[in-house]
């Protein structure tokens, strides 16, 4: 298989600065605000970004552990397959978050229900649209007996790899 490598177009600036006590998703992170700064070789590509609400960040989870094809999920007490979660700890550690855009300032976003640790490498950025994201008649799996307590839990040191 080929060898796959991505170049950061950003960096993350949360008030996140451990693992520990993190939100786990931007649904328990409601009002939590931070930023994220482009490299200026990618500036030009925010033209426009500013008339959407929303956007999609795709970003490395840079201080993940290693890949694991059973974890035990933040909301769950069961151990599951690695791709029936959103655990950092996948063959790519690639993570996504719907935030809330709420101003662009040249290579400056600034951003809000942020639930990513400071100093994350950004992958890309795709601008949330409903009538193409929204999804009708979902089903989620496992999830669908402790979802509603995303709010309120919290990230611990049960995927933490590395620094750096």
């Amino acid at each position: 298989m080929d060898t796959i490598a991505y170049t950061p177009i950003g960096t993350f600036h949360s008030p996140h600065t451990d693992i520990a006590g993190m939100p786990i998703q931007p649904a328990g992170a409601r009002g939590i605000q931070g930023h994220i700064v482009i490299d200026d070789r990618y500036a030009d590509g925010l033209a426009d970004l500013g008339g959407f609400s929303h956007i999609i960040l795709l970003y490395h989870f840079h201080r993940a552990g290693a890949s694991k094809l059973t974890v035990t999920p933040f909301l769950d007490n069961t151990p599951r397959g690695v791709f029936a979660t959103r655990s950092p700890n996948h063959p790519n550690p690639i993570g996504l978050s719907v935030v809330t855009l709420l101003k662009v300032a040249g290579p400056r976003l600034d951003i809000e229900d942020v639930d990513i640790l400071d100093g994350t490498p950004l992958i890309d950025i795709k601008p949330y649209v409903p009538r193409f994201d929204h999804r009708k008649n979902t089903r989620t799996g496992w999830l669908e007996k402790g979802e509603q307590n995303v709010g309120r839990k919290r990230a611990d040191d049960r995927f933490r790899g590395g620094q750096g």
